[in-house]
C-alpha cells in the first residue's frame, strides 16, 4: 500500500520526461508515471563551476592540498534510477540531523569516487531519467566534495573539483519512526509536524540521510490527486518487496484516507495527510535533505 519508483531500464527509456514510478495496491496492481521537472534553486557559484565558499576561506583551507583524480574509464556504469553500483563508502553521519545547507548540481558527466583521490566507480550525470539532479553536500576534504549518493542507502560519492555548481538548501525533512512523525524545517527551525504511516515489519522505512529526488503526479485516485515525492533511498531488503518493485525507490505521498496514520502499513514509503503533502510540495524542492531516525532526543516544538 506504499510506493516505490520502479521501471526497468527499458521502461524508463519510454518515459518522456522522467522516472517511472509504480504503485503497489493490494499486493498486485502496478501503474507507471513520470517525475516532473522543477525549477532549480538559486545558484551560489561562479560561472566556471566548482564550489564557491559562502564564507571567507581560512589560511589553512587555502593551503590545503587538492588530491589528484585518477582518470575514469569510459566504461564505468552511470548512476541512474536503478540501485547504485557497489563500493561507495558509508555515510559516517547518516543519523545526524544537522541540516545540510548546500546542494550540488553536475554541469556535465562527473566521475564519482570512493574517496578523495581514490578509485572512480561510476558516473554522476546532470540528470537522472531527464530530471535535473540536485544532491546534498555532506562533507569536504582535500579539495573534494562528498554528496549523498542517489539510488542507495547511507552511502556517499566523492567528486573532484570543477564541473558542478552549488545551490543553497534551506529546507529539511526529519522523519521519526517511533512516534510516526514527519517535521519540516526551514533554516534550521521547525515549521510543521505531521503524523505519518511508515513501512510495515520486514519492509521498514530505511534509516539515514537521503534527499528529495523529484516529484510525480499520482496515477490513481487512492493518492487523493496530490503529487508524490520520490526519494534517493531504496528498500533496505530488496527481496522483501514484490518482484515488480525490486530495485525501486522510497517515496513520500498521501492516501485517500487517514485511517492508518501512526501505523506500520506501507511498503517502506512515508505517508502523510493530503494537506501536509500539498504544503510540502509548495515549499520543498528537489535536493531537500531527508533524515529518517528512530526518535529525536526531544520532540520538535511543532509536535
Amino acid at each position: 500500500m506504499g510506493f516505490w519508483g520502479v521501471l526497468g531500464s527499458r521502461g524508463r527509456r519510454r518515459v518522456a520526461v522522467g522516472v517511472g514510478v509504480a504503485v503497489l495496491m493490494s499486493g498486485a496492481a502496478y501503474t507507471g508515471w513520470a517525475l516532473t521537472p522543477a525549477t532549480a534553486p538559486a545558484p551560489v557559484v561562479g560561472s566556471t563551476g566548482g564550489v564557491v565558499p559562502t564564507t571567507p576561506a581560512s589560511p589553512s583551507a587555502v593551503a590545503e592540498r587538492v588530491l589528484p583524480a585518477a582518470p575514469a574509464p569510459d566504461g564505468l556504469p552511470v548512476i541512474d534510477y536503478d540501485p547504485a553500483p557497489a563500493g561507495f563508502p558509508d555515510d559516517p553521519d547518516t543519523l545526524d540531523t544537522t541540516p545540510l545547507t548546500q546542494g550540488l548540481q553536475p554541469t556535465r558527466r562527473l566521475a564519482a569516487y570512493d574517496a578523495p583521490g581514490g578509485r572512480p566507480l561510476a558516473f554522476l550525470m546532470p540528470t537522472i531519467s531527464e530530471v535535473d539532479l540536485t544532491v546534498p553536500i555532506a562533507r569536504r576534504e582535500s579539495g573534494w566534495t562528498a554528496v549523498l549518493l542517489p539510488s542507495a542507502n547511507r552511502k556517499l560519492a566523492w567528486l573532484p573539483p570543477g564541473d558542478f555548481r552549488t545551490v543553497a538548501l534551506r529546507d529539511q525533512i526529519v522523519v521519526e519512526r517511533k512516534p510516526f512523525r514527519l517535521t519540516w524545517y526551514r533554516d534550521g527551525t521547525a515549521q510543521r509536524s505531521w503524523q505519518v504511516s511508515l513501512g510495515q515489519r520486514g519492509q521498514e522505512t530505511p534509516l539515514g540521510r537521503t534527499f528529495v529526488l523529484g516529484r510525480t503526479p499520482p496515477p490513481e485516485s487512492v493518492y487523493g490527486g496530490v503529487d508524490i515525492y520520490a526519494l534517493g533511498s531504496i528498500p533496505d531488503d530488496p527481496d522483501s518487496v514484490p518482484a515488480g518493485l525490486r530495485g525501486a525507490h522510497i517515496g513520500i505521498h498521501t492516501w485517500y484516507h487517514d485511517g492508518e496514520l501512526g501505523q506500520q502499513t506501507t511498503n517502506g514509503c512515508i505517508r502523510l495527510t493530503a494537506s501536509g503533502q500539498r504544503l510540502l510540495l509548495e515549499k520543498v524542492g528537489p535536493g531537500t535533505p531527508v533524515v529518517v531516525v528512530d526518535e529525536l532526543p526531544a520532540p520538535p516544538p511543532t509536535a
